[in-house]
This record gives C-alpha cells, structure tokens and sequence, in this order.
C-alpha cells in the first residue's frame, strides 16, 4: 500500500488534443514529473488496444491500461479484466446496423470489423480523431466467430435508448454525438478503476480520474477525485470534484498543480 495517488487519463480530450492530434508538452511534463514522485499513471480510454497509437511520448510512464471501456484492462503482459459482449447481443446490434444503414465497429480482443455504409467511421475516426489503424480491419464473418467487447455504433442518443432496450446485457458511454461505444454490463470505466484498485491492492479512493466525455462519468464518480476537462461535457463537470482547463489550455497541469497546492496531495 501508499499514500501515493493513482492517476487515471482518458485519451482523446483529455491527454490528446482533438486540434493537434498531440500530446501538450505541459501534460508530459506533469506526468513525468508525477511519475518522479512516485504516483503510478493509468490510462483509462473507449479505444480498443489497437488503435492506441498516439501515447508514445507517455508511453514509458504508463503502468497499465482500462481499454475498451473497461472490457479490457491489463497491466504489462497480465491481464486484469475481460468482459466480452454476450453474442445474442452482438448479433441484434450487428443486424440492426445492416438493416437500418448505419455505421459500425464491431471490436475484438485484437481485431475489428468496420461497417460504414454512409462514410461516417471514416469521417470521424480516420478525420476527425487521425484513426489510421481502421484501414487494416477484418471480415465482419471473422470477428462474429470470437469474442466481441464493444459495439461502436453512429446512432443518436434516443435511438440508443431503444437499442439497449434490446441488449439486455449491455451498458452505453458516449462521449461523440454522432455514435456511442455499447460494451457488456459488467464494463465500464469506473469498474476498470476497481478491478486495477483490486489487482494493485491500493485504496480506490486514493485516485484521481481525469476525462471529457460521456463515457468517463464512470471514473469520475468512482474516483477518489474526479477531474473534468474545460472541454468536457456538461453533465461530467456536473459531476466532477474539479473542473480545470481544456486540454490545449495546459489543463492537465493545472489540475495536478491545483491539487498538490490547495488539497495537500501526495501525488
């Protein structure tokens, strides 16, 4: 056990930039300098392992992962947690995507299928978040035959409500309008951050989560401290124990500086 903090950072938004597509060099130097004094540094992100291409600058900081919303969390070559999709489920999102037209990542262990009628995977991910991993995916036949932990589909909220009518056995974080990753029940970010509290036998609440979307209210409220970007949303500011500045506003910097200064933290 120690006093020490475990941090936990989503990805896109938070850590990396949606205008650069890079990592603030504020932020590598608080994660470097928090790493220096002992807190360990988790990342905790919707994105599948595969297309975790954008951390390399952190890379050598980092003591494990919570991926995929919490379906899979692992730290070196251990594996932590592993919540797959139930396959009835997978098989009702999979023929409502081709029968109503719209856009689909179906995510395995180390794979993905991608169904993109309307161009809207493509736009996004490879535009908008500079995804180029997608370009390399597999047969949708291929990943139905294994294991699936998450289900990003580009529908709207309201849609999404009657989907998860339909999938009994899935929850819903999204953290994009245009689509929403659907993992298992038992997956999502906060449980991600006790399954790590659980495997490193630390207290959970000597954490603190840092996130901007939807899909990191979990961590938030899980979290010893919860900390929203200037850029989150406003449910998740809502919610969160401290707002700092956006990511491209030195905002990860500040809250770590924040935190040592007004709470007393051994971060």
């Amino acid at each position: 056990m120690t006093d020490k903090y475990a941090l936990f950072f989503d990805i896109d938004g938070t850590l990396v930039s949606f205008n650069t597509h890079q990592i603030p060099q504020s932020t590598i130097r608080a994660l470097t300098d928090a790493k220096a004094n002992g807190a360990q540094i988790y990342i905790a992100t919707g994105r599948p392992p595969m297309i975790i291409s954008n951390l390399g600058a952190i890379e050598h900081l980092i003591d494990g992962y919570i991926t995929i919303n919490g379906a899979l969390c692992y730290i070196g070559k251990e594996l932590v947690c592993y919540h797959p999709i139930p396959h009835q489920d997978v098989i009702t999102c999979v023929q409502d995507s081709q029968e109503k037209g719209y856009g689909l990542i179906v995510v395995g262990r180390d794979k993905a299928a991608v169904l993109d009628p309307t161009g809207s995977v493509d736009r996004v991910f490879r535009q908008y978040l500079n995804v180029k991993e997608f370009d390399h995916t597999s047969p949708l036949e291929e990943l139905l035959n294994q294991d699936v932990l998450q289900l990003t589909a580009f529908f709207d909220a309201d849609y999404e409500k009657q989907m998860l009518q339909r999938m009994p056995n899935c929850v819903s974080g999204r953290w994009h309008p245009e689509f929403t990753d659907i993992t298992a029940r038992e997956a999502d970010k906060g449980k991600g951050i006790q399954a790590i509290a659980r495997y490193k036998d630390f207290d959970p609440s000597h954490t603190i989560a840092f996130g901007d979307g939807g899909n990191d209210l979990s961590m938030i409220l899980q979290a010893g401290i919860g900390v929203a970007m200037g850029n989150a949303t406003p449910e998740l500011k809502q919610h969160a124990d401290y707002i700092t500045d956006p990511v491209d506003e030195d905002g990860i910097l500040n809250a770590i500086n924040h935190l040592l200064l007004h709470n007393g933290k051994s971060i």
